[in-house]
């Protein structure tokens, strides 16, 4: 399994690095301008229209091929990861169990009603439900 996975995510990646390529090649719409005033277009490799066409379709094919090796891809690693799981799978796949704290009483030494992680013997701080309000006076 490992080893078609490689040769498509090889695939996917030449023909991503071949659709760059063939976009880069292809012209704008302002370059057919220059074509009009005589620049020789016509005795090119593929004729007048021709590069046009062979440069879109063949970069169309590329995109499919690179559409279908990512969804393969995509297939191909949630089977494994659902397959994985039904086995037993790595410690990595297993979800981890759920935390939870333990009761005051079994605790050896804490005070009961204590907050959890207090130290024991210390007095209580804390910023009081209701602060005075500054005086107009005191900012001045």
């Amino acid at each position: 399994m490992q080893i078609w996975m490689t040769l498509i995510l090889a695939v996917q990646l030449l023909s991503a690095l071949a659709m760059i390529g063939l976009v880069l090649i292809q012209h704008g719409k302002g370059a057919d301008m220059g074509a009009s005033f005589g620049s020789g277009a016509s005795g090119s490799l593929f004729g007048a229209t021709g590069s046009a066409n062979f440069l879109s379709r063949s970069t169309a094919a590329l995109a499919t091929v690179f559409f279908c090796c990512t969804l393969a891809l995509a297939y191909m690693s949630n089977s494994t990861s659902m397959r994985g799981s039904e086995s037993g799978g790595s410690v990595l796949d297993r979800p981890a169990p759920a935390a939870s704290a333990p009761a005051a009483g079994s605790i050896p030494g804490a005070i009961p009603g204590a907050a959890p992680g207090a130290i024991p013997g210390a007095v209580p701080t804390g910023i009081p439900a209701t602060a005075p309000a500054p005086s107009a006076a005191a900012s001045r």
